[in-house]
């Protein structure tokens, strides 16, 4: 049997196996009908069934998280960690607490984890965690106590060599503060790698905040370079408002771009002379307001409720908020109006019709796994800085992400010419990530 042949029938039965886990059969589907040619080059990954034991996580955790809202009501949230592989070394990846979660959104971000986590040439294996707790409108205390009563329930799971998670959508610094104080209470132990993500005051990296929007914008930086073209003077869009989508902006005007746009899950806001980053982090992480209050500080600015930011015309496009954001006709627009590079700052934010419709566009396009990797790659980095009780300086570990950043993109790169796709990022970096956790695999037997 082919390699193209065996993929379609790898495909049937996660599918099968996994009923109504769309985004998880949407993440699946996108890596696995790029390897046919792995296959074809090496059978003794088919031999071995390599692809059909990524697929299916090594542990799934889903528990119940009790806690008490500020009017002594008790509510009831669903916790989940989902390990899927631990080849190349512990568990890592995000938390996030939204009510959009359930399995089969952990199962895709654990899923993409996996090859994103490869990629980055760090000992790190590949897991996703979270629950349906929404924190928005919720108190310091309510949140306190929520972070509390999930790490009760998941902290017999975690630790340095085994575990770590991070954060994601809805869990910051203070969350992760909170999360590490229940763990080292419960514990009596202070194991600073168990957790990344932390405030730099007592354990955290560098960088570790910026890193997720800086590293999308250095592989950006990268993309174009090898077209002869670059950020400098660039007019950039750039979806959410989150940290991810704040420090993108930074690191784009820091480089020369203009960014006239950005939103939230309640609209867009367009400033044709360029975003005003520093009212911009005063709205959305001090007081964590709307990004519609941003036009009281900017008369000239405007917001559109409900707004669709993919209409506006840019060079540059990072979708940054969410998955499945940018669909086809968005995709149709953006090349229309002359962009010429996206790059995925969020997980599967594109939608396959809108990543198609960039491919043959043949815009330089950046797929999630390997252009946001700078935050789990600045993770790694935090978690051996713990490991050897030492602290970086800012411009030594920025140094160390763009290196890395850059050695993605080379790899990325090679590799998609190596299979005859020269440009194409989707089959570069799925190829990168797979080879080196399947050669792990190989080498320890069948587990």
């Amino acid at each position: 049997m082919r390699g193209s042949d065996r993929i379609e029938q790898i495909y049937g039965d996660v599918v099968r196996r996994n009923p109504g886990e769309i985004e998880f059969h949407q993440a699946v589907k996108e890596v696995v009908e790029t390897l046919g040619p792995v296959l074809d080059k090496h059978p003794e990954y088919v031999e071995h069934k390599l692809i059909e034991r990524i697929c299916e996580p090594e542990r799934q955790l889903i528990f119940r998280v009790p806690w008490q809202d500020d009017r002594g009501e008790v509510q009831i949230a669903r916790g989940f960690r989902v390990g899927f592989s631990s080849v190349l070394g512990p568990y890592k990846g995000g938390l996030r607490f939204h009510p959009s979660v359930y399995l089969g959104i952990i199962k895709f971000l654990g899923f993409e984890q996996i090859f994103k986590n490869a990629l980055t040439g760090l000992p790190i294996g590949g897991a996703k965690g979270g629950s349906d707790f929404d924190p928005k409108g919720k108190s310091d205390g309510e949140i306190m106590r929520f972070c509390q009563s999930f790490m009760t329930s998941l902290y017999s799971h975690l630790g340095e060599y085994t575990d770590v998670p991070a954060g994601d959508i809805g869990v910051g610094g203070r969350e992760i503060g909170y999360l590490f104080g229940q763990y080292k209470r419960i514990t009596n132990r202070y194991e600073s790698g168990v957790l990344t993500g932390k405030s730099p005051e007592w354990g955290g990296a560098l960088v570790r905040r910026e890193a997720t929007g800086y590293g999308t914008v250095f592989f950006t930086e990268e993309m174009l370079k090898v077209r002869d073209q670059g950020i400098e003077g660039r007019t950039c869009v750039v979806s959410g408002s989150g940290n991810v989508a704040l420090y993108a902006i930074e690191k784009l005007q820091q480089l020369g771009a203009k960014v006239v746009a950005c939103s939230d899950s309640s609209g867009v806001i367009i400033d044709e002379r360029g975003v005003d980053l520093d009212v911009l982090k005063e709205v959305k992480m001090v007081h964590r307001q709307r990004i519609s209050s941003y036009v009281d500080h900017h008369g000239d600015s405007k917001f559109i409720a409900n707004g669709n930011i993919w209409d506006i015309p840019c060079h540059i496009a990072l979708p940054c908020a969410t998955q499945n954001e940018l669909g086809e006709e968005d995709a149709r627009r953006l090349v229309a109006n002359g962009c010429i590079a996206v790059a995925e700052g969020a997980n599967m934010p594109t939608t396959p019709q809108g990543v198609r419709v960039f491919q043959e566009a043949g815009i330089a396009y950046g797929p999630g796994k390997a252009a946001n990797a700078g935050g789990v790659a600045t993770s790694a980095l935090e978690m051996q800085q713990n490991a050897s009780r030492d602290a970086w300086t800012f411009e030594h570990t920025e140094r160390r992400l763009r290196e890395i950043m850059q050695n993605i993109h080379q790899n990325c790169f090679e590799t998609a010419e190596e299979f005859g796709s020269a440009g194409n990022y989707v089959i570069g970096a799925n190829i990168v990530g797979f080879r080196r956790v399947a050669q792990a695999m190989l080498a320890f037997g069948v587990i």
